[in-house]
Formats: structure tokens, C-alpha cells, sequence
């Protein structure tokens, strides 16, 4: 993707667990997907992730917010067939399980404060959309549920808002 299409779309924020890698599900009915083994721990990538993400590629700059870091583009692109890496942001911050406000500050640091920007998570918090509402430019949040992950909704609904900048 050139440079020209990358700075005049809307970046999108990926997390991964609990949007692409699911957790919290019944065991004796697994959402679908597969499990791959990511230094050395197994986990359940949805079966639709990657065609969701391909799709918000075509309106998105795609950029991984994750504490998987650097992780996310050593296994996921090849996983869910993306057409190649994706900008990753790195954190100063250690993860706090079931939280996002600790990826604030790398966020605002990368992110450029006029232009758009959405984020997809399962940890959003109070916080998180503290922050959202003192942005410049428009950022729309989106909660996933972690035994579902990315839905082809929240994809409608990605497509609907950067239809609408």
C-alpha cells in the first residue's frame, strides 16, 4: 500500500487476544477457529478474523495495538493470510489483564491527533473512552467479547463510520 493511501485512511488499532485469539469460551464448544501454537502457548485464532481484517484493510491503515508487540506480524499475517505486516505499536507499559488504558500513552504517541482513528478491543475501559472523547479528530471505539472476537458487525459498523468522515 502506498504512503498517499496509508496517510488519508483511518487507522485502525488491532488487539489480538480477544479479537483475533479467543478465550473464555465453553470448552465443549469452541468458537470456530483453529489453535496454533505462539511461543509455545496454543491459541484459538477465529475462523473469520482474517477475512474481517482483510476487508477493513481496503479502508483502514490496520496497525496491531497488542501486548503481543512485534509477536502479532511473526505469526499472524501468514495465519490469517493478510497481505503482509502490519505497524505495530510498542509499549512502555507491562499489560494489565482486562484493561486498554494502559496502551494510552504508546497510543497518543504514534497516532497522529488530527486523524482519524478507531480501535477494536476486548478490554476497553472508562478510560479508554475518557480519552476517545478528548480526541481532535473522530475515534470510535469498538468492544469485542472474548470467546467471539471480531464479528462481521463490528466490521459493518468500522465500514459505516469511515464511510461517514
Amino acid at each position: 500500500m502506498d504512503e498517499e493511501h496509508l496517510s488519508r485512511d483511518p487507522i485502525l488499532l488491532v488487539d489480538v487476544d480477544g479479537v483475533i485469539s479467543l478465550f473464555g469460551f465453553a470448552q465443549e464448544r469452541p468458537p470456530a477457529g483453529t489453535f496454533h501454537p505462539v511461543n509455545g502457548v496454543f491459541h484459538l485464532i477465529s475462523a473469520g478474523a482474517g477475512e474481517r481484517l482483510r476487508r477493513l484493510g481496503e479502508r483502514f491503515q490496520l496497525v496491531w495495538a497488542t501486548g503481543w508487540e512485534e509477536t502479532a506480524n511473526e505469526y499472524l499475517p501468514r495465519l490469517l493470510e493478510l497481505p503482509g505486516e502490519l505497524d505495530c505499536i510498542h509499549f512502555d507499559e507491562f499489560p494489565e489483564f482486562g484493561q486498554a488504558h494502559w496502551k494510552l500513552g504508546a497510543i497518543d504517541a504514534y497516532a497522529p491527533p488530527l486523524r482519524p482513528l478507531a480501535w477494536i478491543d476486548d478490554s476497553l475501559d472508562e478510560t479508554c473512552h475518557a480519552w476517545a472523547a478528548t480526541r481532535q479528530a473522530p475515534t470510535l471505539l469498538i468492544k469485542t467479547t472474548p470467546e467471539a472476537g471480531i464479528l462481521d458487525k463490528h466490521v459493518e459498523q468500522l465500514l459505516a463510520w469511515s464511510q461517514a468522515l
